[in-house]
Protein backbone atom coordinates (compact mmCIF):
# COMPACT_ATOMS: atom_id res chain seq x y z
CA UNK A 1 0.00 0.00 0.00
CA UNK A 2 2.82 2.16 0.72
CA UNK A 3 6.51 2.02 2.13
CA UNK A 4 5.15 0.89 5.62
CA UNK A 5 1.90 -0.55 4.98
CA UNK A 6 1.12 -4.08 3.60
CA UNK A 7 -1.93 -5.77 2.24
CA UNK A 8 -2.11 -9.24 2.92
CA UNK A 9 -4.71 -10.72 2.25
CA UNK A 10 -7.72 -8.65 3.10
CA UNK A 11 -5.69 -7.46 6.43
CA UNK A 12 -4.00 -4.24 5.97
CA UNK A 13 -0.17 -4.55 7.90
CA UNK A 14 1.43 -1.68 9.50
CA UNK A 15 4.87 -2.37 10.10
CA UNK A 16 5.84 -1.82 13.68
CA UNK A 17 9.04 0.36 14.48
CA UNK A 18 9.60 1.78 11.56
CA UNK A 19 7.79 5.27 9.32
CA UNK A 20 8.19 5.69 5.56
CA UNK A 21 7.52 8.91 3.39
CA UNK A 22 4.03 9.24 2.56
CA UNK A 23 3.03 8.11 -0.52
CA UNK A 24 2.31 11.83 -1.87
CA UNK A 25 5.74 13.00 0.04
CA UNK A 26 8.44 14.29 -2.40
CA UNK A 27 11.76 14.85 -1.83
CA UNK A 28 14.16 17.64 -3.29
CA UNK A 29 17.60 15.84 -4.61
CA UNK A 30 19.54 19.27 -5.49
CA UNK A 31 16.54 20.91 -7.09
CA UNK A 32 15.17 17.94 -8.66
CA UNK A 33 11.81 16.54 -7.35
CA UNK A 34 11.60 12.95 -6.50
CA UNK A 35 8.42 11.01 -5.60
CA UNK A 36 10.47 9.47 -2.29
CA UNK A 37 6.70 8.11 -1.02
CA UNK A 38 6.42 6.22 -4.17
CA UNK A 39 9.86 5.23 -4.05
CA UNK A 40 9.73 3.58 -0.41
CA UNK A 41 6.44 2.06 -1.58
CA UNK A 42 7.97 0.73 -5.24
CA UNK A 43 11.21 -0.90 -2.58
CA UNK A 44 8.44 -3.11 0.12
CA UNK A 45 6.88 -4.01 -2.81
CA UNK A 46 9.79 -5.39 -4.51
CA UNK A 47 10.81 -6.90 -1.43
CA UNK A 48 7.17 -8.87 -0.39
CA UNK A 49 5.73 -9.66 -3.97
CA UNK A 50 5.94 -13.81 -4.27
CA UNK A 51 7.25 -14.01 -1.41
CA UNK A 52 5.55 -15.51 2.37
CA UNK A 53 6.05 -13.29 5.08
CA UNK A 54 5.58 -14.50 9.03
CA UNK A 55 4.24 -11.42 10.53
CA UNK A 56 3.56 -11.31 14.60
CA UNK A 57 1.29 -8.70 15.57
CA UNK A 58 2.33 -6.19 18.06
CA UNK A 59 -1.05 -3.77 18.17
CA UNK A 60 -4.13 -2.29 16.31
CA UNK A 61 -4.01 0.89 15.36
CA UNK A 62 -6.36 4.07 15.04
CA UNK A 63 -7.08 3.11 11.38
CA UNK A 64 -7.67 -0.86 12.40
CA UNK A 65 -4.32 -1.69 10.92
CA UNK A 66 -2.93 -4.87 12.46
CA UNK A 67 0.94 -3.62 13.60
CA UNK A 68 3.26 -5.83 12.90
CA UNK A 69 6.82 -7.30 12.96
CA UNK A 70 6.77 -9.20 9.13
CA UNK A 71 10.25 -11.73 8.33
CA UNK A 72 10.60 -13.33 4.74
CA UNK A 73 13.17 -16.24 5.03
CA UNK A 74 13.75 -14.90 8.44
CA UNK A 75 14.72 -11.44 7.38
CA UNK A 76 13.29 -8.27 9.66
CA UNK A 77 11.57 -6.68 6.79
CA UNK A 78 11.40 -3.50 9.36
CA UNK A 79 15.42 -3.66 9.42
CA UNK A 80 15.56 -3.94 6.01
CA UNK A 81 13.84 -0.97 4.71
CA UNK A 82 15.43 1.27 7.58
CA UNK A 83 18.64 -0.25 6.69
CA UNK A 84 18.28 0.64 2.89
CA UNK A 85 16.96 4.15 3.63
CA UNK A 86 13.43 3.92 2.49
CA UNK A 87 12.21 4.43 5.70
CA UNK A 88 13.43 6.31 9.74
CA UNK A 89 13.06 4.57 12.76
CA UNK A 90 9.49 5.50 14.43
CA UNK A 91 11.07 6.35 18.12
CA UNK A 92 7.22 7.05 19.03
CA UNK A 93 6.78 3.39 19.22
CA UNK A 94 10.42 1.92 19.40
CA UNK A 95 14.16 2.29 19.03
CA UNK A 96 14.46 -0.86 17.50
CA UNK A 97 15.69 0.56 14.02
CA UNK A 98 17.59 3.56 15.50
CA UNK A 99 20.95 1.45 14.53
CA UNK A 100 19.67 0.43 11.50
CA UNK A 101 18.73 4.47 11.08
CA UNK A 102 22.27 5.37 11.77
CA UNK A 103 23.63 2.99 9.20
CA UNK A 104 21.89 4.28 6.04
CA UNK A 105 22.19 8.09 7.42
CA UNK A 106 26.37 7.92 7.36
CA UNK A 107 25.89 6.24 3.93
CA UNK A 108 23.51 8.46 2.58
CA UNK A 109 21.17 5.50 1.29
CA UNK A 110 17.31 6.36 -0.05
CA UNK A 111 16.11 9.33 1.48
CA UNK A 112 19.15 10.18 3.67
CA UNK A 113 20.69 10.74 -0.34
CA UNK A 114 18.03 13.45 -0.48
CA UNK A 115 16.66 16.91 1.19
CA UNK A 116 14.05 15.17 2.95
CA UNK A 117 11.34 16.36 5.91
CA UNK A 118 10.47 12.80 8.13
CA UNK A 119 7.21 11.42 7.54
CA UNK A 120 5.64 12.31 11.18
CA UNK A 121 6.73 15.94 10.41
CA UNK A 122 5.04 15.92 6.84
CA UNK A 123 1.90 14.26 8.46
CA UNK A 124 1.71 17.24 10.93
CA UNK A 125 2.48 19.77 8.53
CA UNK A 126 -0.65 18.59 6.18
CA UNK A 127 -2.85 18.62 9.08
CA UNK A 128 -2.14 21.66 10.08
CA UNK A 129 -2.50 23.41 6.93
CA UNK A 130 -5.35 21.66 5.43
CA UNK A 131 -8.98 23.04 6.09
CA UNK A 132 -10.31 22.78 9.67
CA UNK A 133 -13.29 20.96 10.16
CA UNK A 134 -16.60 22.89 10.57
CA UNK A 135 -18.78 21.93 13.26
CA UNK A 136 -22.51 21.47 12.49
CA UNK A 137 -23.21 24.02 15.14
CA UNK A 138 -20.73 27.00 15.29
CA UNK A 139 -21.51 27.17 18.96
CA UNK A 140 -20.62 23.58 19.54
CA UNK A 141 -16.38 23.36 19.28
CA UNK A 142 -15.24 20.50 21.59
CA UNK A 143 -14.00 17.72 20.00
CA UNK A 144 -15.35 14.36 21.54
CA UNK A 145 -12.51 11.64 20.00
CA UNK A 146 -12.48 8.58 20.51
CA UNK A 147 -9.04 6.88 20.99
CA UNK A 148 -7.25 3.54 19.01
CA UNK A 149 -8.02 1.98 22.70
CA UNK A 150 -11.44 3.05 22.45
CA UNK A 151 -11.00 5.93 25.06
CA UNK A 152 -13.23 8.78 24.39
CA UNK A 153 -11.44 12.08 25.26
CA UNK A 154 -12.83 15.49 24.20
CA UNK A 155 -10.61 18.43 23.18
CA UNK A 156 -10.77 22.33 23.38
CA UNK A 157 -10.27 24.85 21.55
CA UNK A 158 -6.68 26.12 22.02
CA UNK A 159 -5.48 22.64 23.05
CA UNK A 160 -2.12 21.50 21.58
CA UNK A 161 -3.69 18.68 19.89
CA UNK A 162 -7.11 20.44 18.96
CA UNK A 163 -6.23 21.19 15.07
CA UNK A 164 -4.96 17.86 14.26
CA UNK A 165 -7.92 16.00 15.67
CA UNK A 166 -11.00 15.49 13.00
CA UNK A 167 -14.10 13.91 14.23
CA UNK A 168 -15.47 11.22 12.23
CA UNK A 169 -18.95 10.39 13.41
CA UNK A 170 -18.32 6.57 11.71
CA UNK A 171 -16.30 5.62 14.96
CA UNK A 172 -18.36 7.55 17.08
CA UNK A 173 -16.88 10.82 17.29
CA UNK A 174 -18.96 14.18 17.58
CA UNK A 175 -19.18 17.30 18.42
CA UNK A 176 -19.84 18.56 22.28
CA UNK A 177 -21.27 22.75 22.86
CA UNK A 178 -18.85 22.67 26.51
CA UNK A 179 -16.76 20.76 28.68
CA UNK A 180 -19.55 19.58 30.79
CA UNK A 181 -21.40 18.40 28.11
CA UNK A 182 -18.54 16.12 27.28
CA UNK A 183 -18.14 14.85 30.49
CA UNK A 184 -21.90 14.11 31.45
CA UNK A 185 -21.66 12.47 28.23
CA UNK A 186 -19.17 9.93 29.61
CA UNK A 187 -16.20 11.77 27.96
CA UNK A 188 -12.69 12.67 29.16
CA UNK A 189 -10.31 15.88 29.00
CA UNK A 190 -7.34 15.62 26.87
CA UNK A 191 -4.44 15.09 29.05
Amino acid sequence: MDGDTLRVGSERVRLFGVDAPELSQICDAEGAKVACGRRAAQWLRSRVQGHTLQCSAVDKDRYGRLVARCRIGGVDLGQSIVESGWATAYRKYSLQYVDAEARARAARRGIWALGFERPDAYRRARIANSAPQVPPDARCLVKGNVSSKGVRIFHLPGSRDYPAVRINAGKGERWFCSAAEATAAGWRPAR
